[in-house]
């Protein structure tokens, strides 16, 4: 998924009754997109929600610091000794902006259910983890041949071609609530010839990450000081060497 990087920030003010807490969604530019007050008993899905109204059909990640606020977060687990301005990434799908080499398709819906139809064999059957896809699912990512549905308690589930990422048996501890969406570490698997296999720029990959951009042969993380760090087939885009001066810095998107 190739993403575009629009950082925002998310004020917010905790009423003095403490059952209460206002937020406003504020561009970098200054410009309110979004603002209301929601019951500190709630959880941050209904930021994500406030988030998606501002911007219809865009997918984004809210931020602390550090850590990746879920969906399930409680607003008043938030940590506001941190302050109070979240971090916005909107994220663009390369769907958005390439015709799908996928021959399936994946849809998911407003209760959070996923639906697969096309090639059984490329994902298009998703009947092995059907119990896994009937509730809390906000974002599904695909290959060619596999899916990756990340849910709202932070797991992880895949199918399709075992060869090319639908299985994720190998990283299985690495994919549950407790580690995905913390300190933006990267976990891969599938093809190692073409991405499955981040060994040589592991240490790279520890913290930082906001993001991974992906073709079918290489793959390029997005780090919160805009740097770049890419890995897979060096002739698919997997070698960033003889641009690696420019990388260091200052990059929001890769398409």
């Amino acid at each position: 998924m190739l993403a575009r990087k629009l950082l925002f920030r998310l004020q917010g003010s905790i009423m003095a009754n403490c059952s209460e807490i206002s937020f406003e969604l504020v561009e970098l530019s200054g410009h309110v997109v979004a603002k209301g007050t929601w019951g500190a008993t709630l959880r941050a899905d209904c930021l994500y929600q406030c988030a998606h109204l501002a911007k219809p059909g865009r997918h984004c990640r809210l931020l602390q610091g550090s850590l990746e606020i879920k969906p399930i977060t409680p607003l008043a687990s938030l940590d506001l000794s941190l302050g109070t301005c979240i971090q916005v990434v909107w994220l663009s799908s390369c769907t958005a902006d390439r015709v799908s080499q996928s021959r399936a398709f994946a849809a998911i819906k407003a209760d959070g259910s996923v639906v697969t139809w096309g090639d059984a064999d490329g994902g298009g059957n998703s009947s092995a983890v059907a119990p896994l896809l009937i509730e809390g699912v906000f974002q599904v990512c695909g290959s060619r041949r596999a899916f990756a549905a990340i849910k709202a308690d932070g797991s992880v589930v895949t199918w399709g071609d075992g060869r090319v990422g639908g299985n994720s048996s190998a990283v299985a501890p690495l994919l549950t609530g407790d580690n995905v969406h913390v300190c933006g570490n990267v976990v891969t698997w599938g093809d190692g010839r073409g991405g499955g296999n981040s060994s040589d720029v592991a240490p790279l990959l520890t913290g930082g990450v906001v993001q991974v951009c992906g073709n079918p042969y290489a793959f390029a993380a997005i780090k919160a000081d805009g740097s770049v760090v890419t890995w897979g087939i060096d002739h698919g885009g997997g070698d960033s060497s003889a641009v690696a001066p420019l990388l260091t810095q200052g990059v929001v998107l890769v398409c």
